[in-house]
């Protein structure tokens, strides 16, 4: 588990911020309960504990210009 600073990637922040967008929009109304809250648990609770504690560990290095 990565305690710390986390390294931006700017191709994945690119990514997120496009592609990903348009597809997550055409799931949402597609697939009933995707993206809403407390799901991430019900459907893979070792990876959102996991997801849950990387969070609380690690920071980027925008969270410090806040």
């Amino acid at each position: 588990m990565k305690i710390g600073i986390r390294k931006p990637s700017i191709k994945k922040s690119i990514s997120a911020r496009t592609t990903g967008r348009v597809k997550r929009a055409i799931k949402r109304k597609l697939l009933p309960g995707y993206g809403r809250k407390g799901m991430g648990w019900i459907k893979n609770p070792k990876k959102a504990l996991y997801n849950k504690v990387y969070k609380k560990t690690t920071f980027s290095i925008f969270d410090l210009f806040k």
